[in-house]
């Protein structure tokens, strides 16, 4: 027996990416987003109220960074996504995570992010359910603890976490359980 619920944003897992602006001001803004990701080989989509902060700097510099949090900053990241830099004008340096400029785009680095993507704004479209911002991603950024011996990204070691929009949880993910396009292709002899 299933229980209905209507219509509900019920996908799991969310993603939880950090979105990394610079304020008009130069002083950086970051915050968290569940609702977007990648949409193309070089582009990625993000759903956004646009009333954020966030959303008025991507709009004044034509970029964005999209950082993939660890564990190891749940409880900054968490922050980043429950405080508004439109009414707290200190929000990142209280979490006391570092940022450096990107060497790409217009916008923030942050340091303790095991990986990063360097985005330039392709197009901003006002849609009936928020406004979706389409970045092209220009530059991948990793971390040396986050790679393999053979120098690729090893998402175990970002020891990253997911979001449940079902009862608003974190949960570390990060076991791999199985190959991409192997797992089930035994079944293709049937």
């Amino acid at each position: 027996m299933k229980k209905d619920f209507g219509v509900k944003p019920y996908l799991f897992p969310m993603p939880t990416y950090m979105i990394g602006t610079y304020n008009e001001d130069d002083t950086v803004d970051v915050m968290m987003m569940a609702w977007g990701g990648i949409c193309a080989e070089d582009m990625v989509a993000l759903n956004l109220e646009a009333d954020h902060k966030t959303v008025a700097n991507i709009k004044a510099r034509g970029a964005f960074t999209l950082a993939i949090p660890g564990m190891d900053t749940l409880k900054e990241s968490d922050f980043l996504g429950i405080a508004t830099s439109n009414k707290m004008a200190d929000k990142f340096e209280r979490t006391g995570l570092h940022a450096v400029k990107s060497e790409r785009v217009d916008a923030p680095v942050i340091e303790e992010y095991p990986v990063t993507l360097e985005c330039t704004v392709e197009r901003m479209e006002d849609e009936p359910y928020g406004l979706r911002v389409l970045g092209k991603i220009v530059n991948v950024l990793a971390d040396e603890k986050v790679l393999d011996e053979k120098g690729k990204i090893d998402v175990s070691k970002i020891h990253a976490f997911v979001f449940d929009q079902m009862q608003n949880g974190y949960y570390a993910i990060g076991e791999k359980v199985g190959q991409a396009w192997n797992s089930g292709a035994g079944l293709m002899n049937k």
